[in-house]
């Protein structure tokens, strides 16, 4: 909206408060201008002769640039010198008059009475003014220095009069601040006066001293009036040049971090030299429409523009530049239409995305009655309208930008970012009986969905949980999506009793069937609360702490948690863990046991699994998955995959030295073989320790890969054709697991401890075992059984064809010094036809 001008301004009309009074005193003048010279009229030839010279002196207006200051000349005290040396003051004041209502009507578009007439009795005021200086003080006497002063003093003071009478009547209509504006330029236009009266009494002197010379002044005229419009043109080019240049430098500095109407349209009417300048952008997406509009006498922009629909229609169909004025032929049909909203000219640019018009950028009604559009100030505003419609484009981009950083690009939601904004704002500005609620809602099974349905599925399903949070949340709450299948929602509420309500109510109208594509599902969610300021004091610990809660609410059966100290606990013992394991790792603190695997048949010794074991100073032993864990959220399980690995290549390396070949497996992560980079670093690591890839073998835990499978496929089949052996550990506890085998490049299966450990008692874990041996056996694959604990185990596993077994009834893990003294009393050497190998002496 514009802002209201600070003078209120009043109808063109009131000009008559200073039209009428001027137009008496020319009256009262010419009447007794008549009464003393009543033979006035006898002198029409010269008074046709001035009507000439007046009006092509009105015409003939230079503007001149100085120092970034315009300046307009206007020759008419030249004319008027002369018309007061010859003419009796009636008829001066009647072809002034006359003058004035001639160049108005020819050449003003659009004639305004009310400014035309108050031109006329400013006119005739001014020179009836000038002409009384003139009856006051001493006559004429030829062309010496006498009459210089008179008339010098005379025309003076028709112009003070003239700026006077001007300011005078911008006063009435604008307000008393337009009013001063004019009389400042009073000092400049008494100087150019001065300069035009002179070269009128250069006129005088040499018409009186040679009437033949009017001949050479003619010509002297027309060369400087060529000279002076070649030089104004140059200096205008200059000045639009510089204007052009200011105005797109501002709109790319400032036009994408302020309002781009702001920045152009003030710019785009000083330089058109316009009455009004319009932007018009259509609404796109969630753009709104913008229509704004600077006027000459608005501090601000109007929501309005004067330009015609039809024309604007016009324009932006044909995708080209319409100007519609008394400078353009072309368009000459479209003038009434102009005329009929009072207008006298306009130019329509659409601003142009590639081949996409977005908007149009308009200027109407030059300023002047006498002036118009040309068809330089259109290659102008195109020059501006192409600099627009990028300014706008980024702009947009930059906006587009800006809220894809703070939104989630899936459902709509404000991100983490955005709600961690919100929630430090909604902090600072909390009242004092109320607390800040954070409720994290966790989406349960939709992990389940992806696998399943697929991840279009599982998006469909997280954007019907968006759209039906928001839809429950209240006006007051911000619904936001901070992870995968987390849901923030932060609020205010009177204290944390109708916190943990209200997130049971939300929760209880989530719980509703949803459908995804042809199903329709029962999505639970688990909720964690926490609030300020009882569960911390910045947007960082309240998310972390609903999580907490989140991950605790999980298995409660009405699956809502507020926060409480003793969630943290362990996870401030697990950030413990993650420092002192960085440290671990940088001092070789970590060891490597070694547990190892037998041939069921034969007995024999055919290689180890490496295992990583850490005996922290404080907590003393921590269990493998704890730290594995750990080291996958923090970024060091490729460090823990490297020191394992390392560890049992330099071992494989002494054993093979030894002439005891054993090799070797090694657990890896599905966060591991997500790198791309690490067969590579693989394949230097065998080099460095000079060890065949068929001794190293990678274990990949069936559960870990299913859910990302696609996405790991491509590293093992590196890994197959680099030469290790690939195989697949704890079988038997994912989904679908027969199904995949083949597909997956391995050449062993192993069964998980949980299914041979109960084999000798539960018929079932029986049937399981059997199957995947039979099932292994007809795709070629080598079957290797952990946890074999038992003497009727492992003949179990020999009748039922299972290769390799590995348990405690071989061996525990043990560090690699106890391994040695287990080879030298459990194991004994025997030759086969392919080597020396060590054979258990007995199973005890």
């Amino acid at each position: 909206m514009a802002r209201r001008p600070r003078a209120r301004q009043h109808s063109t009309q009131y000009a008559w408060l200073i039209t009428g009074p001027l137009a008496l005193f020319a009256a009262v003048c010419l009447a007794a201008f008549w009464a003393t010279d009543p033979t006035w009229y006898r002198s029409w030839p010269g008074g046709l002769l001035a009507l000439a010279g007046v009006c092509m002196a009105y015409v003939g207006v230079f503007n001149v640039v100085i120092r970034r200051s315009t300046y307009s000349i206007i020759l008419t005290e030249v004319p008027l010198v002369l018309a007061l040396y010859y003419l009796p003051p009636a008829m001066i004041t009647l072809v002034v008059a006359a003058a004035t209502i001639i160049t108005q009507v020819a050449r003003s578009a659009v004639v305004i009475p009310a400014k035309m007439w108050f031109n006329v009795a400013k006119g005739a005021a001014t020179i009836s003014a000038a002409s009384l200086v003139v009856a006051a003080l001493p006559a004429f006497e030829g062309a010496g220095p006498g009459t210089w002063v008179v008339i010098t003093i005379a025309l003076l003071v028709n112009t003070i009069v003239d700026l006077i009478c001007l300011a005078g009547v911008m006063g009435v209509v604008q307000g008393p601040r337009a009013g001063q504006e004019v009389l400042r330029g009073l000092p400049p236009a008494i100087a150019i006066s001065c300069v035009n009266i002179v070269i009128g009494l250069v006129f005088l002197v040499t018409l009186v001293a040679n009437r033949w010379s009017a001949i050479l002044l003619a010509v002297l005229v027309a060369a400087l009036v060529l000279m002076l419009r070649s030089f104004a043109e140059f200096f205008r080019q200059h000045r639009t040049l510089t204007d052009v240049y200011e105005l797109t430098k501002a709109v790319r500095e400032e036009g994408a971090d302020v309002s781009l109407p702001d920045v152009l349209l003030g710019r785009v009417r000083a330089l058109m030299r316009a009455e009004y300048a319009t932007l018009w952008l259509p609404s796109q997406g969630r753009h709104p429409e913008v229509l704004l509009t600077a006027r000459v006498e608005n501090k601000g922009l109007l929501d309005l523009s004067p330009t015609p629909a039809a024309i604007r229609e016009r324009a932006i169909t044909d995708g080209q530049t319409l100007a519609v004025g008394p400078q353009f032929g072309t368009t000459q049909e479209l003038r009434k239409e102009l005329r009929t909203s009072k207008i006298k000219d306009a130019v329509i640019v659409p601003l142009r995305s590639g081949q996409t018009t977005i908007g149009s950028l308009e200027v109407v009604n030059r300023l002047g009655d006498t002036r118009s559009f040309r068809a330089a100030d259109v290659q102008v505003l195109e020059t501006i309208a192409a600099h627009a419609a990028a300014a706008v484009e980024n702009s947009r981009l930059v906006e587009r930008l800006r809220h894809d950083a703070y939104h989630d690009r899936l459902t709509g939601l404000p991100n983490r970012r955005r709600i961690t904004d919100a929630l430090a704002e909604a902090v600072r500005v909390r009242a004092e009986k109320e607390v800040v609620a954070t409720l994290l809602f966790d989406v349960d099974g939709q992990r389940d969905v992806n696998e399943s349905m697929g991840h279009a599925a599982g998006d469909k399903l997280l954007a019907e949980v968006a759209e039906r949070l928001r839809g429950i949340a209240g006006p007051g709450a911000l619904v936001g999506r901070i992870g995968g299948d987390e849901f923030v929602v932060t609020l205010r509420a009177e204290s944390t009793d109708v916190t943990v309500r209200l997130a049971t109510e939300m929760r209880e109208q989530l719980r509703g069937p949803m459908t995804v594509g042809t199903l329709t599902l029962d999505v639970d969610t688990a909720v964690g609360v926490s609030v300020y300021p009882d569960h911390g004091g910045d947007p960082e610990t309240l998310i972390q702490r609903a999580e907490l809660a989140a991950n605790a609410a999980k298995v409660l059966p009405y699956g809502v948690q507020l926060f409480h100290p003793a969630l943290e606990s362990r996870a401030v013992r697990r950030l413990g863990i993650a420092a002192d394991l960085r440290k671990a790792l940088d001092n070789d603190e970590l060891d490597v046991y070694f547990q190892p695997k037998v041939t069921l048949s034969d007995r024999h010794l055919v290689g180890v699994e490496c295992l990583a074991r850490w005996t922290h100073a404080a907590h003393g032993e921590v269990a493998p998955e704890d730290f594995v864990a750990v080291a996958e959220h923090t970024g060091q399980l490729s460090r823990l995959t490297e020191r394992v690995l390392s560890e049992g290549l330099r071992r494989c390396r002494e054993w093979a030295e030894a002439d005891r070949p054993l090799s070797i497996a090694v657990n890896l992560s599905v966060r591991t073989l997500l790198d791309s980079r690490f067969p590579d670093h693989v394949e230097e690591l065998l080099d460095h320790y000079a060890v065949a890839p068929a001794q190293v073998t990678f274990e990949i835990s069936e559960p870990g890969m299913l859910g990302d499978i696609e996405r790991v496929l491509p590293t093992l089949y590196r890994l197959r054709d680099l030469g290790v052996r690939l195989s697949v550990d704890d079988f038997g506890t994912g989904a679908s697991s027969l199904s995949y085998l083949r597909q997956w490049p391995v050449h062993e299966v192993k069964i998980d401890d949980s299914f041979v450990q109960g084999m000798a008692t539960d018929s079932g874990d029986l049937a399981i075992v059997r199957a995947v041996i039979s099932l292994s056996r007809e795709f070629g694959l080598t079957v290797v059984a952990e946890g074999v604990e038992s003497e009727l185990t492992l003949d179990l596993l020999e009748e039922m064809g299972c290769e390799i077994g590995q348990g405690y009834l071989f061996s525990r893990p043990l560090p690699y010094e106890r391994l040695e003294a287990w080879f030298s009393a459990q194991t004994e050497p025997e030759s086969t036809p392919t080597g020396e190998v060590r054979r258990l002496r007995a199973v005890i």
